[in-house]
């Protein structure tokens, strides 16, 4: 919708139309709020500034649970795929973790059309330079156009954008992102008003002409062939794009002695930077110092979309000069003839620091101020997805008296991540991994609707058709697993089979869900074995193949996950004990230094939280819990 000129009040301004501030303008505006979504350019909508790809390691998991409360990422993702992968299939299924290469001029596409047909949702194109505030209330924004908006809540999702600085090689530019102004103004007001702040560095690869790569010399990655594999649980058949594969190639010891020789033009050793990169996705600079004994690292050619020549090459990020670069890949083969679209970039930009948010990720010092993605110092659209979603639903519940929300580490990865973020803070780029959430044997891709939908549907977000769905998937997975706790399985209809495959034979009848077990045998082998499964097994709809994943997951890993849901209840009692702002952290003598000084500055809602606390040991947890009478 567009805007008038006439300013008016809204209950919400969005700043940043990346995949935090959209998926914040659209939850917001979904559940009633009048929205102003402001973005340099409307023609970026959703820009996938780096790779071209959604999901992978954990990161997959949280796109699951964006879609199951109503989000978008989803399902924009599964129109515009034109490869999908579920990764770790050869582990348990606490480490599968669904990613799809992205077309990425039609996901911009996509999610500005999902956008404009949510009718509560206002856009206009500026820079946000200030923000409104009195006696730190947050009341609007004001732009570059000198024009003021006026709102509820203001949720900042700026992305790499605040002061934002690009380096190639030595030539430095001001910018938010290639071709596209750096934002600034709101640090300075901020950090003014009490807000602590720091920089960050990120970086990018250069961009590729496919024409120009000897295909024959790469190998051949394509997506998951067979079963169809989506992001969201509404979506029902595959997009009508070609799917296209994705290569792999290697570096070379002549490609690193070019990069190691031009060390000195490299922004992260000259001193240029110093602000702090991340670990887990380092540039290639980093990987050829950090590992100089590995004479190749592994690269993949990525397609940027079904109809462009454009390839994305991912781990050779590079902030060196443009001719080290070309250089540097023009020592291997597959890129002897190499012409790039653009050079590998870094840029440095503003963060603030997440420990100053409440866990509903509103400002500590600044009411009805949320900050949102790479402004709280994460990486990753997943990651600012999961972070937009919850600043959007609880910006809504502020604006018309609602309860606040927030996620459980036993509930969502995204519980997992804006607990860290506000408990821990970050000392570099933080990235979702699997190992970060304890109950990982819970927070499995394939359960995501059954542990976040229900909160949907409580709060008005999710869709007629997603009820629908959830419910008749519900039910279908308890009609299964009775059906195979009471169906009997007699030796004769499969012990040729389990013997073919290795496993000991039946002595006796058993139960079906007891066969199931077996580590060889999978529940579509049972399936074919067994007619009256098979009958039983034809009722299911077009879900048949979640519900028989779920079924076989619940059976085979039942033990590990009751041992797990034990451990998050004993943990929950903790989170149960509020603390507030009972105490003056400061004048416990009873704490050791460290645990007051973490304790007074994060001022933790709980003791759960304060036991997460890095530095705050048992013996602060126990003295606390002493002083709350416990």
């Amino acid at each position: 919708m567009l805007l008038s000129m006439k300013c008016e009040e809204y209950d919400v301004i969005v700043v940043g139309a990346g995949h935090a501030g959209c998926e914040a303008a659209a939850v917001a505006a979904t559940m009633g709020s009048r929205v102003l979504l402001i973005t340099h350019d409307m023609n970026k909508i959703a820009q996938l500034s780096c790779n071209p790809a959604m999901g992978g390691i954990a990161k997959g998991q949280i796109v699951r649970e964006v879609d199951a409360l109503g989000g978008y990422s989803g399902l924009v993702s599964d129109a515009t795929s034109i490869q999908f992968r579920m990764l770790n299939k050869s582990k348990g299924p606490a480490m599968w973790s669904p990613r799809a290469q992205i077309d990425r001029m039609r996901f911009m596409e996509k999610w500005r059309e999902s956008l404009d047909a949510i009718s509560n949702v206002h856009m206009w194109q500026d820079s946000v330079v200030g923000i409104l505030e009195k006696n730190y209330t947050v009341y609007g924004v004001k732009t570059l156009l000198n024009k003021e908006f006026t709102a509820r809540c203001v949720i900042l999702t700026v992305g790499t954008f605040l002061n934002g600085l690009m380096h190639f090689g030595r030539t430095m530019i001001a910018g938010g992102r290639i071709s596209e102004p750096a934002s600034y103004g709101l640090t300075d007001q901020l950090k003014d008003l009490g807000c602590r702040t720091d920089r960050m560095k990120t970086g990018t690869p250069a961009r590729i002409d496919g024409r120009s790569v000897d295909w024959s010399l790469t190998t051949e990655q394509k997506g998951d062939e067979g079963d169809f594999h989506h992001f969201s649980y509404c979506t029902d058949t595959p997009n009508n794009l070609r799917q296209m594969p994705c290569h792999i190639l290697y570096t070379s010891p002549e490609c690193h002695e070019v990069l190691r020789r031009s060390l000195d033009d490299s922004p992260l050793y000259n001193g240029q930077i110093q602000s702090i990169g991340p670990r887990y996705c380092p540039s290639i600079e980093t990987k050829i110092v950090t590992f100089s004994d590995k004479e190749q690292h592994q690269l993949f050619l990525e397609p940027e979309g079904e109809n462009t020549n454009e390839y994305y090459l991912n781990g050779f990020s590079s902030s060196l000069p443009l001719e080290v670069q070309l250089e540097a890949l023009r020592t291997l083969p597959v890129l002897r003839n190499v012409r790039l679209y653009r050079p590998g970039y870094a840029i440095e930009y503003d963060f603030f620091d997440p420990t100053q948010l409440q866990p509903t990720l509103e400002h500590m010092l600044l009411k009805g101020l949320y900050m949102a993605g790479q402004i709280n110092g994460t990486t990753g659209y997943e990651e600012a997805a999961g972070q937009g979603l919850l600043a959007g639903i609880n910006a809504h519940f502020s604006a018309h008296g609602g309860e606040s929300v927030v996620l459980g580490r036993n509930e969502a990865y995204i519980g997992v991540l804006i607990d860290d973020l506000v408990t821990k803070g970050v000392d570099e780029p933080y990235r979702m991994f699997t190992s970060r959430a304890e109950y990982r044997t819970l927070l499995r891709q394939d359960n995501a609707d059954e542990r976040l939908t229900p909160y949907a549907m409580k709060w008005g977000i999710a869709s007629s058709k997603r009820v629908e769905r959830f419910t008749y998937k519900r039910q279908a997975i308890a009609d299964l697993k009775a059906f195979m706790m009471a169906f009997s399985v007699r030796p004769e209809a499969v012990n040729s089979f389990l013997e073919q495959i290795g496993e000991q034979p039946l002595k006796h009848a058993v139960r079906l869900s007891e066969v199931l077990l077996r580590p060889r045998l999978s529940i579509h082998q049972l399936v074919e074995l067994l007619p009256r499964f098979h009958e039983e097994v034809d009722t299911l709809s077009q879900l048949r193949e979640e519900i028989l994943e779920r079924v076989e997951i619940d059976v085979k890993y039942a033990g590990y996950i009751e041992r797990e849901q034990q451990q998050a209840e004993k943990a929950l009692r903790l989170d149960g004990i509020t603390l507030g702002d009972k105490f003056d952290y400061l004048s416990l003598e009873q704490l050791s230094t460290e645990a007051r000084q973490k304790l007074d500055r994060i001022r933790p809602k709980t003791i759960g939280q304060a036991a997460r606390i890095p530095g705050v040991s048992p013996h602060d947890i126990s003295v606390l819990l002493v002083l709350c009478g416990r």
